[in-house]
């Protein structure tokens, strides 16, 4: 641009003189005054100076206009007298449309190790002198690697991303919640989605105690839909007891103490149900790896109303850490991490979690000795005759109907040192008893110690 107007001012400084010339020979031919000649030259002068002035300012908008091109429509940039493209509008994740208002509002706590957790860490009252026990007695080697003085790593990334990548379905760890159990995840479920002495929950009894528990402590009403003798979903019945104030479904699949997998077709059909749509589906899979049902992970990524509970207290036999997992949409797991206490999983639980991941073989051998040892169980439990029935199982345990004494039978073989568990005050399991598949050794025990005190008790009931 410079350069245009240099050459410009060039081009007027021999123009000038050469039109000042022609103008006054002009006046001098015409015999003008010399007050006409005057008022000329004026005149003159403010033309050229006029003149100058066009020439430039239409140098620099050529210059201008061949660097800048006016935009097109192609550029996708809105002059004033176009129409403003549509804006598309933001879905609204379940999530924000049932938890409740003060959740949704909530600053979460910010811990210390939210920030920093290398250097000089003199930011969270820790004791710096190092702890007074280890694990193993280890205090005088000083094995102390997973600094138990410091707080432990509020997220839990690398678990996280190990499961995720465990499980699959195309879920990351984002979509994943590491609490202490799965009970953890319940409790805060319950606290984000429900009302206090306004909503409800759905359960499918006999079922997993812990529901109730928990919406007891939290004031939250409970609708119940038993379960047919055989353990199947009752879905006409859930579906038309669904009302607004409920908020939570839980499905225990499989079923404890049923020890049955609901078909993943059958959670569809509610989760994808217009009462249901709205709702949070709870699928609760504590015994996932003992079965042959497709796990409801596989629906997370399609289904944002639907929430997987997950354990590594049975297939994994870490029950003594106490970690479990709640797997969803991440809008959910957002909430659940804002809710939940800041320093959840301890070093120890997470270390031990972790090294689990790293161990998945022993995890496939564990879980097929088990199947083994269930199968053996359930046949010889069936050629007993005071055995009524033993339910199929999906998971490490048998639910086993005696024809009678079922809580005489738990009680004595408890007393004796073979503990079960007697279920038969829950629905459809009356005489019943649950038995947890053991090691081969405790599983001979457990079958000769229930027929020997069977038969005594059964032979004093007769006297």
């Amino acid at each position: 641009v410079a350069k245009k107007v240099v050459n410009s001012f060039y081009f007027l400084t021999f123009i000038i003189p050469s039109m000042q010339s022609l103008i006054l020979h002009r006046n001098n031919r015409n015999h003008s005054s010399f007050l006409n000649t005057t008022t000329s030259n004026r005149s003159a002068s403010i033309f050229l100076l006029f003149f100058i002035c066009c020439s430039c300012w239409t140098t620099i908008q050529s210059s201008y206009n061949s660097h800048n091109p006016k935009p097109t429509k192609q550029t996708n940039l809105m002059c004033s007298t176009d129409t403003p493209p549509p804006t598309k509008k933001q879905k609204i994740g379940i999530a924000a449309k049932i938890a409740r208002p003060n959740i949704l509002a909530l600053q979460p706590y910010r811990c210390a190790r939210d920030d920093y957790d290398q250097g000089i860490l003199l930011d969270a009252n820790e004791n710096s002198l190092g702890p007074t026990s280890l694990p193993n007695n280890s205090i005088p080697t000083n094995d102390n690697h997973l600094q138990l003085e410091r707080y432990p790593c509020p997220f839990q990334l690398t678990l996280k991303e190990a499961y995720a990548k465990y499980r699959g379905c195309g879920i990351t760890h984002k979509n994943i919640f590491v609490g202490v159990g799965s009970d953890e995840a319940i409790d805060l479920l319950l606290r984000i989605f429900c009302k206090p002495g306004v909503d409800a929950i759905m359960t499918t009894p006999p079922t997993y105690g812990m529901y109730k528990v928990c919406a007891n402590v939290n004031d939250v009403n409970i609708v119940n839909v038993p379960l047919t003798p055989d353990f199947d979903l009752r879905i006409p019945e859930m579906i038309e007891a669904g009302t607004d104030t409920i908020k939570l479904v839980f499905i225990c699949s499989p079923g404890n103490p049923t020890c049955k997998s609901i078909p993943v077709s059958d959670i569809l059909q509610i989760a994808e149900s217009p009462t249901y749509q709205e709702k949070i589906i709870v699928v609760d899979e504590a015994y996932v790896d003992f079965s042959n049902e497709t796990s409801a992970v596989s629906l997370i990524t399609t289904h944002p109303n639907i929430v997987v509970l997950q354990t590594l207290s049975k297939a994994f036999g870490l029950a003594g850490i106490r970690c479990g997992f709640a797997l969803a949409n991440d809008d959910i797991i957002q909430l659940m991490n804002n809710v939940k206490a800041p320093y959840n999983i301890n070093k120890l639980t997470a270390e031990v979690a972790n090294n689990a991941m790293k161990n998945i073989h022993v995890l496939e051998k564990n879980v097929k000795t088990l199947i083994e040892q269930r199968n053996q169980v359930a046949k010889k439990l069936n050629e007993l005759e005071f055995v009524v029935k033993v339910y199929p199982s999906d998971s490490n345990f048998l639910l086993v109907k005696l024809k009678q004494l079922a809580e005489e039978v738990y009680t004595t073989m408890a007393n004796r040192g073979v503990v079960v568990r007697y279920r038969g005050k829950e629905m459809h399991c009356e005489d019943c008893i649950r038995i947890t598949i053991g090691s081969e050794e405790e599983n001979k025990e457990c079958l000769a110690s229930l027929v020997k005190i069977y038969d005594e008790l059964a032979s004093s009931a007769t006297k």
